[in-house]
């Protein structure tokens, strides 16, 4: 337990200190593919999610999802690459090999769907080489490029604010 609040301690700080250096980038691509990353511990309707960006008009061989858990069990098969703080070693980074090819990919928009700071969560969105990141409000504002105030239940709420904002700003 003392290991585990130690490990989330340390890379809490490598991970806010490698923050403080974002620099914001205007992108004024248009938006064809999107990844997802979400927070399973509390949210368990990423399918209905999914159909939800299908038919706001993005293909669904553009969508990629990596999940994250608080706990994995060895027998568990899923249906999406998932990753848990296991996954993450004590110098902020993450050796498993889904992770380092969602994080690779040049998505034009991820969104982070999660509203409560996780350090391996914030770790692979940051990691993210994606041009335009969209999250909550309550994470860290160096983190994501527009933030959306609403809670993660509500995820109707929330596709419904992006897809006005993308609109306006000509993305989509």
């Amino acid at each position: 337990m003392f290991l585990k609040y130690l490990k989330n301690f340390s890379t809490k700080k490598i991970v806010k200190n490698s923050l403080s250096n974002v620099k914001p980038v205007a992108s004024n691509t248009i938006i064809k593919t999107v990844g997802i990353v979400f927070d399973e511990s509390y949210f368990n309707e990423r399918e209905a999610f999914v159909q939800d960006l299908i038919a706001n008009g993005i293909q669904q061989n553009d969508i990629k999802i990596l999940v994250f858990r608080d706990k994995i069990k060895k027998s568990e098969v899923f249906d999406y690459p998932t990753f848990s703080l296991k996954d993450m070693n004590w110098v902020a980074s993450i050796d498993k090999a889904e992770v380092k090819v969602f994080t690779a990919q040049p998505f034009d928009l991820l969104i982070n769907y999660y509203d409560i700071e996780k350090m391996p969560l914030l770790l692979v969105s940051h990691q993210s080489k994606a041009s335009f990141k969209v999250g909550f409000s309550s994470i860290d504002k160096r983190l994501n490029h527009f933030m959306i105030d609403t809670s993660a239940e509500n995820y109707k709420v929330f596709l419904d604010e992006l897809f006005k904002y993308l609109k306006i700003l000509n993305k989509i």
